[in-house]
This record gives C-alpha cells, sequence and structure tokens, in this order.
C-alpha cells in the first residue's frame, strides 16, 4: 500500500474580491463605501495579475491545492478591505478619526472569511484581524469568531508600530485580550509584514521595508516574553509565521543572554538597572519559547531545516505561502522533498500537517481520506531534490541555494 503524507498549509492567504465585501459590510457603511470602491485603485501587483482570483474563487483553490498534494490550510487575510489604502496584513493601525469605518471594514472581511471556510469543511482555518483601539471591540469580535468561524485560526497580531500613540505590546493594558485568546484557545499568529512603521513614499522606502521586516515581524517576541506576558498567561498560543527559522538557535541564545545579564541572581551590572522585567520571569525566554511558541515555517530551504534540533520539530509547521509568486504552487511535492528528504516520515509528517493540526484544530481522521487520495507519497518526498532539477518557473525562496540570513 502506498503510504501518503496529510499535509496542511499552515500559511495561506484569501480574501474578497474589494467589491465582494459589501454584502458584508455593515449597512450603515454602504453609501460611504460606494463612494470608497468607486475611486479605490489596486495597491500592489498580486491583485492585478490574472491569478488573482486564487485569493476567493473557493472551488478552483481548492482543486490547485489538492493537485499540490495539499489537503487543508490556515488562511491569512491578502487582499483589501472596505476602506483600506493596502492589504490589511501590512495595515497600519487607524487613526482615531478612521476608526469606525477601518473596523467596519475588519468585519467584513471577518465575516467573508467564516462563509469561506464553511464552504470546505474541517479543511480552512481562518484567522481574523482586530484593531486594539478600542479593546472592547476587539474582544467581542474575537468572542463572536470563537462562535461563526468553524475553524477558528485565531487572531493576526495586531499591528503596533514604533512610535504609535496605543500602548506597546509590552503593556499589561492588553491583558484582557490574552486573557480571553488564552480561555477560547484563540492562537495569536504573527505574520511576517505586521508591527511595519510607515517607511514614507520615497522609491527606496520599499528596498528598506524589504530588508528590515524579518526584524519587526520577530520583535513581539521578546515583548511579550520580558513584558511578562506568558508568566501570566502560560496556556498562550503564538505561531510565528513566514520569519523563516535561520534566526532562531542564535535569536534564542541572545534573549537567554539578555535574560541571565539581567537577573538579579546572576550579580550583573545589568540587574541593577534593568532586571525589572527578569524578576517577574520563572523560566529562560527559550523555556518560555519551548512552552508557547509554534513556528509557521514556509516554504523551509534544506539549510534551515538542517536547524530544526535547535527549537524541536514538535513546533514546525510548513506552508506552501499560496497564492502569494514568493510560494511553492506547483511545486509543493519538490519543496518538501527540499525540505525533508532523508528524513524520518513520522518527524516529516509532524512538520507537515500534526503540528499544525493540534495547534489549529484540524482533523487529521477526517482529513485520512483526502490524504489517500491527493497527498505525497513518502516514498517520493524522501528522495532529494538535486540543485540542478529545481523548478526553473518557480520564484519560491524554497528553492534558493544562496547563504541562509543568519543575523535576524
Amino acid at each position: 500500500m502506498d503510504h501518503r503524507y496529510t499535509v496542511i498549509s499552515a500559511d495561506s492567504h484569501c480574501g474578497a474580491d474589494v467589491l465582494d465585501y459589501r454584502p458584508y459590510l455593515a449597512s450603515a457603511f454602504h453609501e460611504e463605501f460606494d463612494a470608497w470602491a468607486a475611486t479605490y485603485e489596486v495597491p500592489f501587483a498580486d491583485l492585478l495579475a490574472p491569478i488573482r482570483y486564487r485569493n476567493w474563487d473557493s472551488e478552483r483553490r481548492q482543486a490547485e491545492h489538492e493537485a499540490d498534494g495539499i489537503v487543508a490550510e490556515v488562511l491569512f487575510p491578502n487582499t483589501v478591505p472596505p476602506f483600506f489604502e493596502e492589504g490589511n496584513l501590512v495595515a497600519l493601525p487607524p487613526s482615531e478619526a478612521d476608526y469606525d469605518r477601518r473596523f467596519a471594514g475588519v468585519q467584513a472581511h471577518n465575516r467573508w472569511i467564516a462563509d469561506f471556510c464553511a464552504a470546505t469543511p474541517g479543511r480552512r482555518a481562518g484567522v481574523i484581524q482586530v484593531f486594539v483601539n478600542r479593546l472592547d471591540d476587539a474582544l467581542a469580535e474575537i468572542a463572536w469568531a470563537a462562535e461563526h468561524v468553524q475553524l477558528f485560526g485565531g487572531i493576526l497580531l495586531p499591528s503596533i508600530p514604533p512610535g504609535s500613540p496605543l500602548p506597546p505590546l509590552y503593556d499589561p493594558h492588553y491583558d484582557p485580550l490574552w486573557r480571553l485568546c488564552e480561555e477560547v484557545g484563540a492562537v495569536i499568529n504573527i505574520h511576517a509584514g505586521s508591527g511595519l512603521p510607515d517607511y514614507g513614499e520615497l522609491e527606496v522606502a520599499r528596498a528598506i521595508m524589504l530588508v528590515e521586516v524579518p526584524w519587526f515581524s520577530h520583535r513581539p517576541l521578546w515583548h511579550l516574553i520580558f513584558g511578562g506576558v506568558f508568566e501570566r498567561f502560560p496556556g498562550l498560543k503564538v505561531a510565528l509565521t513566514e520569519q523563516g527559522v535561520a534566526w532562531l538557535p542564535r535569536g534564542l541564545e541572545t534573549l537567554d543572554w539578555f535574560y541571565g545579564r539581567m537577573d538579579p541572581a546572576g550579580g550583573a551590572a545589568e540587574a541593577v538597572f534593568f532586571g525589572a522585567a527578569a524578576k517577574g520571569m520563572s523560566m529562560k525566554p527559550s523555556e518560555y519559547f519551548a512552552r508557547n511558541i509554534w513556528l509557521g515555517a514556509s516554504y523551509l530551504r534544506s539549510s534551515e531545516s538542517e536547524l530544526r534540533p535547535g527549537f524541536g520539530s514538535d513546533r514546525v509547521m510548513w506552508g506552501d505561502d499560496y497564492p502569494h509568486s514568493e510560494g511553492t504552487w506547483p511545486f509543493s511535492r519538490q519543496a518538501l522533498r527540499v525540505a525533508f528528504a532523508g528524513e524520518d516520515p513520522d518527524v516529516v509528517q509532524r512538520c507537515v500537517g500534526t503540528n499544525t493540526a493540534a495547534l489549529y484544530g484540524f482533523d487529521m481522521e477526517a482529513l485520512a481520506p483526502l490524504a489517500a487520495e491527493f497527498g505525497p507519497l513518502v516514498d517520493e518526498i524522501a528522495v532529494p531534490l538535486e540543485a540542478g532539477d529545481y523548478p526553473t518557473k518557480s520564484t519560491s525562496n524554497a528553492f534558493d541555494t544562496t547563504q541562509v540570513l543568519r543575523s535576524w
């Protein structure tokens, strides 16, 4: 009998076409939405390309995923909701003057994604978005999602860039948010691109942003650790997605080093001036990481897979980043070979499906018949993909053979 893997993408993206959000928008905003939509201009090339249908065409999307060996997915936002100037994954927080309509736009997306998940029962986990300008609104939206999104993938961590008038993530002001997420089991998702500052309009700004995206994506990790969030809410679950993994072994070592210097028991000078946070921590940062953090490790390169013993294969979750051009579609089988050839099949299954199922609530038994039909063969993934055989038509980082950046 052929054995196949059950593959769940821990990092896919979706969203409605702009006008299709209207039925999900509160009626009080319909007139304003019509005026906004009439002058709306698509802000990035992905939503102008012929493949844009992949964000919202449920049946075609499912067929393409099945052909690529994937039977389920975690869904992050991708398109532009009502009253946004850019995709809600990277959008800055709303101003107080713009809050009401921007929050209405987020609610429209969240209700659309609830229906999008319901269209394929048990196969899509929807990640919703909230703002924290008014914390009660965020709490009510999370409570709604926990009841109405069939597979609730949790929330996209609210974007709080440097210099924001909002309190920083390490402020206890957000304890009601962490408490509710812990109570309902909502994953806190930190996806690459969130938390970025406003880079302005200069042509070079996009290049600077690209270089700095990883650091800003990692930044909430130490805010939550040293802010005592994991100490106060030990059951909180956080996923770091599409941020690479090469930075982690050295990154965790660095956080532990800082903690050791701040710990009053260590006697270092830093403890006198910076030890208040360490006093409230019962574990090292790496120990909080091992308990509270999962890794949405999109398109792992072979050089990154080699580092997995440094942070554990029980937390790694492979993703295809569909439908982005840097994702692995339609070469996901080849990407899996790059990442996992020669590995113990039990370890591979954890990384490509079981870990994601455990975190987001997918039923592996229910997915098994689909995997038996569409999943990649275990024997196929075991065979290394030679560099000369990498798909020439792919622009995915999975097939990048250059040196892995380790500094951040």
